[in-house]
């Protein structure tokens, strides 16, 4: 492994004008990095990396590097581009056991994070080094979110986010699991308990649905609650997947590995909107693809769908009659909205979208004051990186409103 990563850092041209920083959502100073790296320097490019993204070492495994950094390689134009992704991962992976939060003065402010996913430990993270005391509660057992209990074992390892919640106690943030606000809990108890801002990042995860018939059969379920516990499903041999984004790839290729033999992608337009790495990785598993298929019932022994036929630019040029395509399980994947426990369980004064998201300005503030929110519960299903990237921004004005309401506090005790 080290020799592989050696001999991909070499290649890096240290371009005067990076793409693959241009490419990567958070601007990773990817040709810095290498330096370091190749300079001896692993644990300095290791601690820049990851006060940069604090989620680099997990980004290294599930961003879309054909589509970022990876894709934007000018060597990848005659060639092969760096994979930068694996020289990531060894750095991170690395250094994640050794980050510490040095000289920080606390600040004596309480701060909640509500949802322990990509963007609350992103904001947890970012404002603990700061010196602000965090709080993070969480419905589940366990911290990750959609990491944890949305990404399969076999892309994302839970050990590791084991091994991000140790190192997070280390360093003094604090963990409320099996706790709901919304439920026993609200926001108004969090202010009245001396919180002075509140983070809202629970994700996505009602299921959209597609409002056909059938779909409450006993043999069809919803792609974010499969993938929650595999485990607790018998899905049988075939089993169809409506629905062709990253998502329904993880339903595949888990399906797949827990003993389904033949599993079929069905994707309306000619394309899977998936990365086209995973649809590699999903072919090579095993997993059939079908497009131009329009979903229009499910019954017990599978969905029912017309065919669509399209010409070489792309456009529907016919359809085919109703046909039923058998298969012992249907499984559903077109995205999620949000729960509203959290808005709906007191006045909270707390304004959404019509599609049930959180409505916040640029720098994440709600409509109430002291609340803000970050992540897929404001825009809906996205990467775990792009939620890295809302959330700093949202993490400075927290800082900000936070120093401010400092402020005000010891100019009115000195008046």
């Amino acid at each position: 492994m080290a020799e592989h990563v050696v001999k991909e850092a070499q290649r890096c041209l240290q371009c005067k004008k990076p793409m693959c920083v241009e490419g990567c959502p958070v601007k990773t100073p990817i040709p810095e990095m290498i330096k370091l790296f190749l300079d001896g320097k692993s644990y300095e490019a290791g601690e820049k990396l990851f006060l940069n993204n604090p989620l680099s070492v997990v980004c290294s495994l599930v961003c879309d590097h054909d589509r970022q950094c990876e894709g934007h390689c000018v060597q990848g134009r005659k060639g092969t581009p760096i994979h930068w992704s694996s020289i990531e991962n060894y750095i991170s992976e690395a250094y994640l056991d050794r980050v510490g939060f040095d000289n920080v003065t606390k600040k004596g402010q309480k701060v909640a994070i509500i949802g322990s996913g990509p963007a609350g430990l992103t904001i947890a993270i970012e404002l603990a080094r700061r010196g602000y005391d965090i709080t993070v509660f969480d419905s589940r057992d366990k911290i990750g979110g959609v990491l944890r209990y949305g990404i399969p074992e076999f892309r994302l390892p839970k050990a590791l986010l084991d091994r991000y919640q140790k190192k997070l106690r280390d360093l003094g943030i604090k963990f409320r699991p099996n706790t709901t606000i919304g439920g026993a809990l609200t926001i108004d108890d969090l202010f009245r308990d001396g919180y002075e801002a509140v983070q809202v990042g629970t994700g996505v995860w009602r299921p959209n649905t597609l409002g056909v018939v059938g779909e409450s059969l006993g043999n069809v379920h919803y792609a974010i609650d499969y993938l929650v516990n595999p485990d607790g499903y018998e899905l049988g041999d075939k089993v169809a997947i409506i629905g062709a984004g990253n998502a329904a790839i993880d339903v595949a290729r888990t399906a797949i590995r827990h003993g389904s033999r033949q599993v079929t992608v069905y994707a309306r337009s000619t394309k899977a909107a998936a990365s086209e790495r995973e649809v590699d990785y999903a072919i090579a598993d095993g997993v059939q693809f079908k497009y131009g298929y329009n979903i229009k019932k499910i019954t017990d022994e599978g969905p029912v769908f017309t065919k669509t036929t399209f010409d070489e630019e792309g456009n529907p040029v016919s359809y085919s009659e109703e046909a039923l395509y058998n298969a012992d399980s249907t499984i559903i994947s077109i995205s999620q909205g949000p729960k509203d426990k959290i808005v709906a369980s007191s006045n909270t004064e707390i304004a959404t979208t019509k599609k049930g998201l959180i409505w916040t300005n640029q720098q994440g503030e709600t409509t109430r004051e002291g609340v803000f929110a970050s992540g897929d519960v404001v825009r809906g299903a996205k990467t775990v990186v792009e939620a890295v990237q809302a959330s700093k921004i949202v993490a400075d004005a927290m800082d900000e409103y936070l120093t401010h309401k400092r402020e005000n506090r010891s100019a009115g005790a000195t008046a």
